[in-house]
């Protein structure tokens, strides 16, 4: 068996990539708010709209700091440019973080509205989303090497 080509991560603290220590919170917050709404549709309580917008809110900010990270290693390597899985991780993790995005935004109105149907749509949606680029993301670690120290 071929052993995979170790592929430095460009943004990095003491040898450890950043973008994989900063992706499991926008993926909580986004777990997190698609749950809180649809506690909100269930129960009509406000806290839980509350709560969604506070997770997409973190959960956007986190996403973006994890996208810098993310767009450092592939614009700075092109060997992590070159892995197949690599597009298809950053285009979807971009459609996922503009659609939370939007989610914000559409958060910010009163709380019926906010969740019930647009909020929970956009929510499931980015939930969606995320399997499949972590997938991606994890091949580039496990089957190319990626951010892998020798």
């Amino acid at each position: 068996m071929q052993e995979a080509v170790r592929v430095r991560s460009t943004a990095q603290i003491a040898g450890h990539p950043i973008h994989p220590m900063l992706v499991p919170i926008p993926i909580a917050c986004f777990i997190g708010a698609l749950l809180t709404d649809i506690a909100y549709v269930v129960s009509a309580e406000i806290m839980w709209a509350d709560f969604s917008a506070w997770l997409l809110v973190v959960g956007v900010i986190f996403g973006v700091l994890a996208a810098i990270a993310g767009l450092t290693d592939f614009l700075g390597n092109r060997l992590v440019r070159a892995q197949a899985p690599a597009w298809p991780h950053l285009i979807g993790n971009a459609v996922a973080l503009i659609l939370a995005t939007v989610n914000v935004l559409i958060h910010t109105r009163d709380a019926w509205t906010s969740v019930w149907p647009t909020g929970l749509i956009l929510s499931v949606i980015t939930v969606l989303i995320l399997p499949v680029t972590g997938w991606l993301g994890w091949a580039m670690v496990y089957r190319h090497g990626v951010g892998v120290a020798r």
